[in-house]
């Protein structure tokens, strides 16, 4: 062998260098695995892969649509009476979109261990490229067909056709392999929460009940005399653990007769409101009446609005929806709670019995539950703090949720001021009480504040 020049001795080692570089960046390849930012760029540059955007790239037409679809579903083929039933259609249906588009918003974390008995959720897989509007239409719309049961074939014809129509425009625009994947991983998150949902005791509210009989207690209500409704809905699993803590509003006035009570000038009050109403007055009364089939769906429709008119991307759609709808949930559960430890009569049946109105009317037929607190008050309450906590007080939109049936919109200047309208109509239609609707907005409030203290969506 010839021996190596002073050249060739230092081309040897260059050599050699590279060599060895080369063989410990695999072998390091091989003992260590990639780190979240190397599995991105990975992904990224393969387009097996596709692209791993995150949810806040994507817009929220995917919401705006199955809320209007939901909405539509109460309308014409709602199984439900009043506010509690749609609070908890808009409270699972908000949790499964949020946990379907979650892993893209590398802020913010699953809701899997701050849930009441929540169970883990999927692991999107690591390195591979999920489609967010794909994971939103599939878990969205499995929750609808899920907590619509009683839907019209024409309407579960509808259903199908709306998610049909999202995945052919979705379809066009990502790989099969990443619009199928991410369809499994919605449909799996949806499974999970109606699962768990099924097991809130919402199917045990209507069992039997004895009524309390009694001065000044709760008796079924001209002209309907309907039995008390979801007397045992007070006992549905709350979502967040220690939502209710320094909820509960003060007793309602002591009953009595003496003019001189403050029980007799409280329902006096809703009296002379009743006769000196104003058009605009007897319109905001009607409005919140809520008919046909909305109760809490109202609120779902002014968060359409609102997503609408701040052209929110899916991340703060789904953050807006599943905030509110865990808000209601909790605020009804709390409201049906405290309605069924105090059972107040309604105005209608003390202005008749005792203030000698035998043939007084409210605008529309008395709910069949307690009149203290109100529940659209409550409900209502805990919607403007949470949404005052996401888009700020001084907050002007428009409600036009009624505007098919020729209705007159609702303007406001902050979610407080259409909390506060909300309760006003309550005694407008004489169905509740001055003091009912302030406390249960209070209320409502004060569970909103709980939850949004208590849950943790953003990472620590």
């Amino acid at each position: 062998m010839k021996p190596l020049t002073k050249l060739s001795f230092k081309k040897w080692i260059l050599v050699t260098s590279i060599s060895i570089f080369i063989f410990s960046a695999c072998q390091k390849k091989i003992d260590q695995p990639s780190t979240q930012e190397e599995i991105a760029s990975a992904a990224n540059s393969n387009s097996q892969h596709g692209h791993l955007q995150q949810t806040k790239t994507y817009s929220s037409e995917v919401v705006y649509k199955w809320i209007d679809m939901q909405l539509r579903l109460m309308q014409i083929s709602s199984p439900f009476i009043g506010g509690l039933p749609v609070s908890r259609v808009f409270g699972y249906t908000g949790i499964a979109l949020y946990e379907s588009v979650v892993p893209g918003m590398p802020a913010y974390q699953s809701l899997s261990g701050q849930l009441n008995q929540f169970p883990d959720m999927p692991n999107t897989q690591a390195g591979f490229a999920y489609h967010w509007p794909s994971n939103a239409n599939a878990a969205i719309a499995a929750m609808t067909r899920n907590l619509f049961p009683t839907a019209s074939a024409a309407n579960k014809v509808s259903i199908d056709s709306l998610e049909n129509a999202l995945n052919n425009v979705y379809k066009s625009s990502v790989s099969i392999d990443v619009w199928q994947r991410s369809v499994a991983f919605g449909k799996s998150v949806a499974q999970l929460v109606f699962d768990w949902a099924k097991t809130d005791g919402a199917n045990h509210a209507n069992d039997a009940y004895t009524l309390p009989v009694g001065p000044g207690l709760w008796q079924p209500t001209a002209p309907a005399f309907a039995v008390a409704f979801a007397p045992y809905w007070k006992n549905n699993r709350q979502l967040v653990v220690g939502s209710f803590e320094g909820a509960d509003p003060p007793p309602p006035p002591t009953y009595s007769t003496d003019p001189t009570s403050d029980f007799y000038k409280m329902v006096k009050e809703v009296y002379d409101i009743s006769q000196t109403l104003t058009a605009e007055q007897r319109a905001i009364g009607l409005y919140y009446r809520d008919n046909p089939g909305f109760g809490g769906g109202h609120y779902m429709s002014m968060l359409n609005t609102v997503l609408r008119q701040e052209n929110a991307a899916l991340d703060v759609s789904a953050l807006s929806f599943v905030k509110a709808g865990i808000a209601s949930v909790d605020a009804g559960i709390e409201c049906w709670k405290v309605k069924y430890t105090y059972n107040n009569l309604r105005p209608i049946t003390y202005i008749r019995s005792v203030l000698g109105y035998t043939t007084w009317n409210a605008l529309f037929g008395t709910p069949a539950f307690p009149d203290y607190i109100s529940g659209h008050s409550t409900i209502g309450g805990a919607v403007a703090e949470v949404l005052t906590s996401m888009f700020g007080d001084n907050y002007h939109f428009t409600n036009n949720t009624f505007s098919y049936l020729n209705m007159p919109d609702q303007h406001y200047s902050s979610f407080y001021d259409m909390a506060a309208q909300v309760g006003a109509s309550r005694v407008y239609a004489g169905i509740h009480y001055t003091i009912s609707c302030t406390e249960g907005t209070k209320t409502g409030r004060k569970v909103a504040q709980n939850i949004l203290s208590k849950v943790k969506f953003l990472k620590e």
